[in-house]
This record gives C-alpha cells, sequence and structure tokens, in this order.
C-alpha cells in the first residue's frame, strides 16, 4: 500500500520502519520538519500524492483535527489512528458523514521513554498486544487488511468496544503510569548522593516515571472518569497500609503484601499467553566491554532461549551480576554449560 503516517514521533516513526520491512511506500509527515526529516530518512520515505491508508500518530488532543483535514484532502483513503484513548474519538467520527466507515481505531500498546523519531525502533510492536476497536460500519476487507498489517508488524491484534478499551487502558496503563511519576516526584526532594545505591527495584519502578509530561497529562484529563476510581481505590489501600504499619500489625502488612503477589501473578505472560514461571540463572561477571554478547553466544552454543535478564552492579565494584530467567530445563543445562566453561554461574532458583 501507499501509506501515509502523520506524526513523525517514537510510535509513529517505529510503525514506518515496521511497514517498511513489509514492502509498503511510506510518507512521513510533522509539524516539526526535523523530525519529518529524520523519519523520511529513516524509513526511505517518498513523497505520496493519493495514500491508500492514512495513519495518525499525533499525541491525543490532534488526533480529530488531523483526521478531518486528511480526510477531507484524501476522501477516497481509509484511515486509522494509534492513540491511546478511543471512545470520545469515535463518537466524534460517527458524527462526520462517509467517515464512519473508512476509519478504523487502534491501540498498540508499546512505547519507549525516548520519545521522537530518534528513538525510533522497528521492532518496537513485535509480541506486543494491538487494540482494534472496528465499528458496526467498518468493512470486513478494511479490518482484515489493518489485521494483516498489525500481525506484519509482530503484534496480536484483539478487538474491544472502544468504552472498553478506555476502561481497561486506565488499569494497565495509565494507573502504572501515574504510580511510577508519583513515586519520581518522591525522589525529586532528595540529594542525588541519597540515590547512589539505588538497585533494579527503584529504577524498574520509577521507568514510566521519564515519560512525556505533556502526552500524560493529556491522557490521564481526557480519562480521568476511568483513573480516577482506581485513584481512589489506591488511596484506600495506601490509608490501610498506614493504619497497619501504626499500629505494628505485622499480619495486616504481610496481608498487603500478599494482595500483591496474587496481583501480579495475573498478568499474562509474553505473546499475552499464560504466565510463566522461570528460573534465575546468576552469573558474576568482570565489568567490562563484551561480557553480555558472549553469554549470548554460550546460550546459542547449546540452543538455549533468555526470557529476560537483569544487569547489576555496584558503584566502584569490577564486578557485575547478569541474572538470566530460563525455563527450568534450559536454565539446568545452561548451568552445567556455563560453569564447564569457566563462567562464575550459581545454580539457578525458582522465580
Amino acid at each position: 500500500m501507499n501509506i501515509r503516517i502523520v506524526g513523525a514521533g517514537l510510535m509513529g516513526t517505529s510503525l514506518g520502519l515496521a511497514l517498511r520491512n513489509q514492502g509498503h511506500a511510506l510518507e512521513m509527515v510533522d509539524r516539526d520538519h526535523a523530525h519529518q526529516e529524520l523519519a523520511m530518512d529513516l524509513v526511505g520515505g517518498i513523497s505520496i500524492e493519493e495514500p491508500d491508508l492514512v495513519v495518525i500518530a499525533t499525541p491525543v488532543e490532534l488526533v480529530l483535527p488531523v483526521l478531518i483535514e486528511q480526510y477531507q484532502r484524501n476522501p477516497d483513503a481509509r484511515f486509522i489512528d494509534i492513540s491511546g484513548l478511543k471512545s470520545n474519538l469515535l463518537l466524534e467520527v460517527g458524527r462526520i458523514p462517509g467517515l464512519n466507515s473508512r476509519f478504523l481505531g487502534t491501540h498498540p500498546m508499546a512505547g519507549r521513554e525516548i520519545a521522537g523519531p530518534q528513538g525510533a525502533r522497528a521492532d518496537l510492536f513485535e509480541g506486543r498486544a494491538w487494540i482494534i476497536t472496528p465499528s458496526s460500519q467498518t468493512e470486513p476487507s478494511f479490518l482484515a487488511a489493518i489485521r494483516t498489517l498489525v500481525e506484519g508488524a509482530g503484534a496480536t491484534a484483539f478487538e474491544l468496544d472502544p468504552e472498553i478499551h478506555d476502561e481497561r487502558i486506565a488499569l494497565i496503563s495509565h494507573l502504572p503510569q501515574v504510580v511510577s511519576s508519583l513515586l519520581g516526584a518522591e525522589l525529586a526532594d532528595h540529594a542525588p548522593e541519597e540515590l547512589n545505591l539505588a538497585g533494579a527495584g527503584l529504577r524498574d519502578t520509577t521507568r514510566l516515571a521519564a515519560s512525556s509530561p505533556d502526552l500524560w497529562s493529556e491522557l490521564l484529563v481526557m480519562n480521568s472518569h476511568e483513573v480516577l476510581p482506581l485513584l481512589e481505590s489506591i488511596k484506600g489501600s495506601i490509608d490501610k497500609l498506614i493504619e497497619r504499619l501504626d499500629e505494628g500489625d505485622r499480619e495486616g502488612v504481610r496481608q498487603i503484601i500478599a494482595r500483591g503477589n496474587e496481583g501480579r501473578a495475573l498478568i499474562p505472560g509474553k505473546h499475552g499467553g499464560t504466565g510463566r514461571s522461570y528460573d534465575l540463572l546468576p552469573i558474576v561477571i568482570d565489568d567490562k566491554p563484551g561480557q553480555l554478547a558472549k553469554i549470548f553466544a554460550e546460550c546459542e552454543a547449546i540452543s538455549v532461549n533468555i526470557e529476560d535478564l537483569t544487569i547489576e552492579h555496584s558503584p566502584g565494584q569490577e564486578t557485575g551480576l547478569i541474572t538470566l530467567a530460563l525455563s527450568p530445563s534450559d536454565a539446568q543445562r545452561l548451568h552445567l554449560h556455563m560453569v564447564a566453561q569457566g563462567w562464575l554461574a550459581h545454580k539457578p532458583r525458582s522465580s
């Protein structure tokens, strides 16, 4: 297809890279000319006069006006968006004669903290869910074409009603962002030397705090009717924890932490499948270049698959710790192999 992507930020440019790999002709358009030029170079873009598909990849507050503008200019094209909210958008689209059957709301559940086209990656959508919100007017052939496009980018398509989409996104996306941002804000009042010993736990839980304030303030305000009840629930949980701590109630505190274990266990595994328990294989390494590449080579040599990994090293220390997450059988095989090869690999443990 001839595809025009309006919005050459992280998401739009990453989609452009993924679509280029599928053989589509691409044009990147952005009001920021520097972003547009970089994105065009990255995707090998060309000028397209009559696009078959227009992808709206702008901030959420600009999706509707940009969509209307592009529809007026290209009435024979089809249109999708990749923004994070759907119910109000689909309501407004339904009021525009002729557009409803030519538009499909979509939302890839992917992203990074690095904004702009410089953060774009062709594999950003691989293994991710991609939500599609068709209306009763959506043409079956159009829906099928977008499903093919989504799957070609490595994602898995899920169909949802727009209202259900916004409700679920508040829980699985907006609430984690708020919690991470609030924790990051607490750190802002402390001196840097107080954070020198920060480990993976703090880094993991504040990763989302590096996200764009402009993007997230807009999303949270526009979806506040879904986010506020969740925040009230979190507030109640914090109040309960404060009360238990004030009373010295260890069992009450334990129950709150255990409830967190239960909730986390409900999160599906990769590719949307059932969550799996992995064994963790710790390997002590010299803190120097090339160690990780050598470990990957050892894994390839005996055909074991790494599911995840973490890297830790303390300031001033000449060694580091890499912990690999693998299936129990792969963890045992790799442990024996690494020890035989002279690596400081320690016995795997259950996660």
